[in-house]
């Protein structure tokens, strides 16, 4: 993911640091954790169809968790929920390279570059926080929401997507701009707004429908240059100067030897526990992420397998495999239901493949993705919020027929539904009397959701990450500062205040009948 930001005003900095509304809570040097305030939300609620919002309700609100928790705790952990989802995560998470790179090392250059990036501003002294449980991550904490920021008279449109990326830190990049008024030239201060709801034309002159700030930029080129070009125009649009949340610019920095990537992302990888020698199967691997996690836990030695079935997702695999340096990596544009051969057939080369051929398997699922952070509107229907159980089932039939006797089965997805996640754990140890579940290590999330007919020994060994159970932002810190209570506190902030995500480990004990 590319990503950006700029330095900001002292004026407004200042005021973030200082702010008891802000989602990040200030550190007074030598006085602890202060204004534990819970983050006041800036943007509304995700948006979603009526229909979807009364089937997430549904869920969150089941019998076993109204008996738990009670109908009035119920729905303000929902309400909480959908809240969360529209906020990015308090801690941008950075996976090392340590193929390439120790970490402590990247940590000193990701401490110079912050300094560079932010000189004589407050950022500038913000803490690199080391993982104590992943010991290739590291943690810098992002600072907002801003709540005072001036709003300019030259307002900017772009898409929903891109404004999730402005959240994250992101540049305004030029396919992402959908409306900008004839007058804007190179060099405007401009507001830049999220159309959240998809309404907007592209190449509109002005936009009157729903629209969220999400911060102030400099604009890099005119109207006329962005909607009148005769080629397609790539990189940056807007300079964002003023963010409504501020982290690190990352684009094009240390790429061989970082990879930004959520934290529930990098636990799956030492979840799934890869030795050297091994072969292990990325059954839906793109973009890569996990993929080359996977291979550089292998000290890149054994074999990798990773496909997918979109040609131009196999084509990002590649990319992020060579731009890493992985040689065990091998990539296949193949339909994950297909892997499986039929009759004994394999040519020795890629897929389908065998039964029993690898000693790990991931299935990273496709899903709703209703766990993404953030996002501030789903214009699915409910057919297609439900629609990925059935596709999950295939593939994961086919993952355990591909795992041999004694090796480990890896599931997860980046949803929050019961329907992805616990109960297709209970489908499987139902149908599949091979497999058994497993503790997990490292374990940063909760147990399982009540409500699919799991016990609650089952429910300790899966991993769920629910931003609903965020209590209080991260704390915006400098390294002297920190003593190892305030650390705990800050880590503790960061595995709870992340995407939702869900993480389930089997075992295959013996032979699929």
């Amino acid at each position: 993911m590319l990503r950006g930001g700029g330095p900001c005003s002292r004026e407004i900095v200042s005021t973030l640091i200082s702010s008891s509304c802000g989602r990040i809570a200030s550190l007074v040097k030598n006085a602890g954790l202060l204004n534990k305030e819970k983050m006041i939300s800036v943007f509304p609620k995700i948006s979603l169809k009526p229909e979807v919002e009364a089937y997430l309700q549904s869920v969150f609100k089941n019998k076993e968790l109204l008996t738990a928790l009670g109908s009035e705790q119920s729905e303000m952990k929902f309400d909480a929920l959908l809240s969360r989802l529209s906020h990015p995560p308090a801690f941008t998470s950075v996976r090392v390279h340590t193929c390439a790179a120790s970490t402590d090392h990247i940590k000193k250059l990701l401490t110079e570059e912050i300094r560079k990036q932010f000189k004589g501003w407050p950022m500038s002294n913000i803490a690199v926080l080391e993982h104590p449980e992943l010991p290739d991550v590291l943690l810098i904490p992002v600072l907002g929401p801003r709540l005072n920021l001036q709003r300019h008279s030259i307002e900017v449109i772009v898409g929903a997507q891109c404004g999730n990326a402005v959240l994250r830190g992101a540049h305004v990049f030029i396919p992402g701009i959908l409306s900008a008024p004839k007058r804007m030239k190179a060099g405007d201060a401009v507001s830049v707004y999220s159309d959240i709801c998809g309404k907007c034309k592209r190449g509109a002159v002005e936009f009157m429908g729903s629209k969220t700030f999400v911060g102030n930029g400099i604009a890099e080129l005119s109207r006329n240059e962005i909607f009148c070009s005769n080629c397609t125009l790539r990189g940056v649009g807007i300079r964002m100067a003023e963010p409504v949340y501020i982290s690190p610019s990352f684009d094009n920095l240390l790429s061989r030897f970082v990879f930004l990537q959520n934290l529930p992302s990098v636990v799956v990888s030492h979840v799934l526990d890869p030795k050297p020698g091994e072969r292990i199967l990325d059954i839906c691997a793109a973009p890569g992420g996990k993929t080359t996690h996977i291979a550089a836990l292998m000290n890149d030695k054994g074999e990798v397998i990773a496909m997918d079935k979109i040609a131009n997702k196999v084509k990002k695999i590649k990319q992020n495999a060579e731009n890493l340096q992985l040689s065990c990596i091998k990539v296949f544009c193949y339909d994950g239901t297909k892997a499986l051969a039929k009759e004994g057939i394999w040519d020795g080369q890629g897929p389908p493949f065998l039964p029993e051929s690898f000693d790990r398997v991931l299935l990273d699922a496709p899903c709703s993705g209703l766990g993404q952070r953030p996002n501030m509107a789903c214009d699915w229907s409910l057919k297609e919020i439900t629609s990925y159980p059935p596709l999950q089932r295939k593939l994961f039939r086919v993952a355990v027929n591909l795992l041999k006797p004694g090796g480990t089965l890896v599931y997860s997805t980046c949803t929050i539904t019961l329907a992805e996640n616990e109960e297709q754990v209970a489908w499987a140890l139902d149908l599949f009397p091979c497999l058994h579940l497993e503790s997990q290590e490292p374990h940063l999330g909760e147990g399982g959701m009540m409500g699919a007919g799991l016990s609650y020994d089952q429910r300790k060994l899966l991993q769920r990450f629910d931003p609903s159970s965020v209590t209080e932002g991260g704390a915006s810190v400098s390294p002297s500062d920190l003593n190892s209570s305030q650390i705990a506190h800050l880590i503790k902030s960061a595995n709870r205040d992340t995407i939702g995500f869900f993480i389930a480990k089997f075992v295959k004990v013996q032979d699929v009948s």
